[in-house]
């Protein structure tokens, strides 16, 4: 790590932001070298993305004091710490979907010729930059064809394509694979040996030793802990973020007898020219869907919900064939869906939490077709309490929760609507380890009282974790698929990229 000066680049003295009374910061202080990796981490609501919203001038703090190389840093808008050399990677992502890859690399600085766009120069850099993140598509490609993994990777390409001297990053690999986070942690590598300073925010334990210099950890909106990252072991750091002991990192799965089957997808097609697919969920199972991104995971279980329209095959539920072209016939034979997309699919933000609960079993809480308000906000405070939502009560919005906070309620909706068979697409994304291990119980629970559960991940390790079967993607297709006893992570890694090597891809 490069000693670039004795003043620190970023300084945060007594931070503090309050909410409608509710206390998000309270007398922060964080300091970042040039040169160096310091992780930001914490539970969910623990305050980080609030300091990072100050620090990028979306939010304006309470008190406290910023300086960037000792000059004082007051953004009153995004632009202003743009102008400071400020760039943040946020958690949710910011893309303009009909635009191009292209054009969205370059929003607000456009190359230009004679007064227009040079769209060959513009698409000549954003394929160096695609590379350098590692993502293969077209410049020309419209965002809103891409899963929410490669726009994650646009989201980074358009963050190291600025010159900057501060890079925030919030959870940047929540749906990344290995390969293309070892790119990602390379290009980091070369930003701070070329003096820039990065905060990184992530819950994956693994990478924050990997990567991290220092580290803070914020808890309840203070700081708890600021010192070197390989001063701590995991156990320490857990306990630093929770208060409290985790004796392992996912629970505990023991051998089930499982029931009928209650899914059989038969030779389905996401598109005319798609190979088709065959999977089956039996009552009691929890069944990984692992891949790389593009490998049509996700594409695949939307087609199972009806979120898109399945061009061929057959869809069993309970031994008997149904039709599902819509997400409403999913529900009414008792599939749930968690999507990946929280944000965008998955939340009406602007409506409170208890609405957006009972959205998918209105019925529960209503009476000869009238809203019972009292229900359903007994449901969602029930629910809330059960996923320990953080929140002022069920009629907050869900826009004002924070990120991991906001997955809980999508998957409290489903609980609500007590299905047999649940689909979560990567359910963890932006989750905090005290809220992981309490998620993975969940699942398992669900499965141990005779439903059925798929779980898409690109966390190999949370596959491994809790499924009992695992079932891997590759290139449109499976793969293979690998029972609990034998479950090997180089095994599962070897059949996601078995489609690509047969096509001359190195891995």
């Amino acid at each position: 790590m490069p000693t670039v000066s004795n003043t620190p680049l970023l300084e945060i003295t007594g931070l503090t932001k309050r909410y409608a009374g509710v206390t998000a910061l309270e007398d922060v202080d964080l300091s970042v070298d040039a040169g160096e990796i310091h992780v930001l981490i914490g539970e969910n609501g623990a305050g980080k993305s609030t300091l990072v919203k100050c620090l990028a001038g979306i939010e304006r703090p309470d008190a406290g004091t910023m300086a960037l190389a000792g000059v004082p840093h007051r953004p009153l808008t995004a632009a202003d710490a743009l102008r400071a050399g400020i760039q943040v990677v946020h958690q949710e992502l910011a893309l303009l979907p009909a635009l191009t890859v292209a054009e969205n690399l370059f929003l607000q600085r456009m190359p230009g010729r004679l007064g227009l766009v040079d769209r060959k120069a513009m698409r000549r850099r954003a394929g160096v930059l695609l590379d350098q993140v590692g993502l293969d598509v077209s410049p020309d490609t419209p965002v809103e064809r891409l899963g929410i993994a490669q726009m994650q990777l646009i989201e980074i390409a358009k963050a190291l394509s600025a010159e900057c001297r501060l890079l925030v990053m919030d959870e940047p690999t929540a749906t990344l694979t290995p390969r293309e986070t070892a790119t990602l942690f390379a290009q980091l590598h070369r930003l701070t040996d070329n003096g820039v300073a990065v905060i990184y925010i992530s819950h994956h334990l693994e990478e924050i030793f990997e990567i991290g210099d220092r580290l803070t950890v914020l808890r309840n909106g203070r700081n708890v802990h600021t010192g070197p990252v390989a001063a701590l072991t995991p156990a320490d750091l857990v306990r630093k973020m929770v208060g409290r002991d985790l004796n392992a990192e996912y629970p505990p799965v023991t051998a089930r007898p499982t029931g009928d089957e209650l899914l059989r997808v038969t030779d389905l097609r996401v598109t005319d020219d798609a190979p088709p697919v065959s999977l089956s969920v039996r009552a009691g199972e929890v069944v990984g869907v692992a891949g790389l991104v593009g490998s049509g995971r996700t594409e695949t279980m939307r087609a199972i919900f009806g979120a898109d329209r399945a061009t061929g095959g057959t869809v069993e539920i309970r031994g008997r064939t149904v039709r599902i072209a819509h997400p409403r016939d999913a529900v009414r034979h008792g599939i749930s869906f968690l999507t990946e997309d929280r944000k965008a699919q998955g939340l009406v933000l602007d409506l409170p939490i208890a609405a957006n609960i009972s959205l998918a079993s209105v019925d529960r809480v209503s009476r000869l077709g009238l809203l019972r308000r009292a229900a359903e906000n007994a449901s969602a405070r029930e629910l809330s309490d059960r996923l320990h939502v953080r929140s002022t009560g069920p009629q907050q919005t869900v826009r004002a929760l924070s990120g991991g906070n906001q997955q809980k309620v999508v998957l409290a909706r489903w609980l609500a609507a007590d299905t047999d068979l649940l689909i979560v697409d990567e359910p963890t994304r932006g989750i905090d380890v005290g809220a992981r291990y309490e998620i993975h119980q969940l699942l398992i629970n669900l499965a141990e009282s005779g439903k059925g559960v798929l779980v898409v991940s690109s966390d190999l390790p949370e596959l491994l974790g809790i499924c009992d079967r695992i079932v891997v993607f590759s290139k449109g297709q499976i793969a293979g698929e690998v029972d609990r006893p034998d479950f090997d992570a180089e095994q599962l890694l070897n059949l996601a990229y078995s489609g690509y090597l047969k096509n001359g891809i190195s891995a």
